[in-house]
């Protein structure tokens, strides 16, 4: 299974911010919509960081509540591992992996395209080993 795919099911919508907001809105907005990431954009659509919860906690164990008023470019990751729709589940998963990242933004043209975090990755793996299993019993049942 590819990326294209989990983009295909789960749909190509993306939370965004800019790197110039503020950590506070960044949080609120993280809570809202019950996200673990946001995927930091310039103004032509293109991926310039990522913003997780980590993120965010690192920056205030530093500098406290203050940081709640810092921009988002003071806290985000700024080295970003893209992948597109041609990755697939394995290869995204051990992007992922090494990288000790969940969350990885999917690019097409050089323009933000969807998002893919571990979940969709392992949701889609267990389906393979599912549908292989099921495939394994067929096989076995009709020998």
């Amino acid at each position: 299974m590819t990326v294209k795919a989990i983009l295909e099911q789960k749909g190509h919508d993306v939370l965004t911010i800019g790197p110039n907001a503020k950590l506070s809105e960044a949080i609120r907005t993280l809570a809202e919509n019950r996200v673990g990431a946001l995927v930091v954009t310039n103004g032509d659509g293109k991926v310039v960081g990522m913003l997780s919860e980590r993120d965010i906690v690192r920056v205030l164990a530093k500098d406290g509540a203050s940081a709640l008023d810092h921009p988002v470019r003071d806290g985000m990751t700024a080295k970003v591992k893209i992948c597109n729709e041609h990755h697939t589940v394995h290869e995204v998963m051990e992007i992922m992996t090494v990288g000790r990242f969940r969350h990885i933004p999917v690019e097409k043209d050089g323009q933000l395209y969807g998002i893919v975090s571990i979940g969709d990755v392992v949701k889609r793996r267990i389906e393979d080993v599912e549908r292989e299993a099921e495939d394994i019993r067929t096989y076995i049942a009709t020998a």
